[in-house]
């Protein structure tokens, strides 16, 4: 009976050894575990902050992120200040980390100004993303969604300028504020791509118009006296083309100077079709913030964002993950269109 016990034993220990030694099945983005008990779609808050509520480019986002909630039942909400301010965004972020929502998008006035924030409601256990963030320093979001590659961006927004300059003459380029990090990665991106590409164009100089188109405007209308022979603009906010298209074209000027950048149809229509502006440059930004609201809820629920995922969101059917340039994780779409007199019907927004 000893001896039968004894060999029994023996055969368990060399089959539990066995099974210790097998392979293991490689963990799967479907079978990773959330982020934290999730709660159900209709009790979930998703709140984005911009940097203006009054701009109309936020008006569209924000039905951005209303479609987003038609269409799940998720509490989608969008707040910020009156005007471009860091301080009023961060003190927006500190009260809805007080109200406990499970979701903060951010487009920061100033990267660096709402890190601090937005590291704070990470901490609280809220998934929060970026938009317009690419320069975030890691640890600051869990992802920033970007509509495309910025530096891409301001090349295509060069390329555009020069083609209508025929390669020659003076620019000048204009950004919402010098802390923005998008406008000045465009501008910076389009201003060495202009140097390597196209010589006989020299730049002139690099305005900051507070996101704020009267500002364009009368920094445009001095603009024309001190560089009279100027041939081209390029505006990063989108009314700097706004403001920069009605100073040309109340100087009789239009066409003569090339104004290309940021804007959307609705604002720019009818200084496209004076030809006061040649280009309108943009992403959807409805579009934009639906997505972020996709990243965020799969975040959420534990699922790895990977490689050439489809958000199933126009201009995100393929995602590029990439490092920004303070380590912070971001999200590529392949988004930017370009309107101009003759196609600008078909973007109503």
């Amino acid at each position: 009976m000893k001896k039968t016990s004894l060999i029994f034993l023996s055969i368990l220990t060399v089959f539990a050894f066995l099974v210790s030694c097998a392979p293991k099945p490689a963990a799967t983005a479907t079978s990773a575990a959330p982020v934290k008990a999730v709660k159900a779609d209709k009790d979930l808050k998703f709140a984005s902050v911009v940097k203006s509520i009054g701009d109309t480019w936020f008006k569209r986002y924000e039905w951005g992120i209303k479609k987003y909630e038609a269409d799940t039942g998720i509490k989608s909400f969008m707040e910020g200040p009156s005007q471009p301010d860091s301080a009023a965004q961060v003190a927006v972020i500190e009260d809805l980390i007080a109200q406990g929502v499970d979701v903060i998008i951010n487009v920061p006035y100033g990267v660096p100004e709402n890190e601090s924030a937005q590291k704070k409601a990470m901490n609280a256990g809220i998934i929060v993303i970026g938009h317009e963030a690419e320069t975030a320093k890691a640890g600051t979001l869990n992802y920033d969604v970007e509509a495309f590659d910025n530096c891409s961006y301001g090349e295509e927004m060069m390329r555009q300028m020069a083609k209508r300059m025929n390669e020659t003459g003076k620019y000048i380029q204009f950004v919402g504020s010098l802390t923005n990090a998008s406008h000045n990665q465009w501008t910076e991106c389009a201003k060495a791509y202009q140097i390597k590409n196209f010589p006989n164009m020299q730049f002139v100089a690099k305005y900051e118009s507070k996101e704020n188109q009267e500002n364009a405007y009368n920094i445009m209308k001095d603009v024309l006296k001190t560089y009279p022979d100027i041939k081209g603009v390029e505006g990063s906010d989108s009314g700097d083309i706004l403001g920069a298209g009605r100073a040309v074209d109340e100087a009789g000027l239009a066409g003569k100077i090339i104004v290309v950048g940021t804007g959307i149809a609705s604002d720019a229509k009818d200084l496209l079709a004076k030809n006061a502006v040649q280009l309108a440059m943009a992403w959807d930004p409805g579009m934009a913030g639906y997505a972020a609201s996709v990243v965020a809820y799969k975040l959420l629920h534990g699922e790895e964002i990977v490689d050439g995922m489809d958000l199933k969101v126009p201009g995100f059917e393929k995602i590029k993950l990439g490092k920004g340039p303070n380590g912070v994780d971001v999200i590529y779409g392949s988004a930017w269109i370009e309107i101009d007199k003759d196609n600008m019907d078909q973007y109503p927004f």
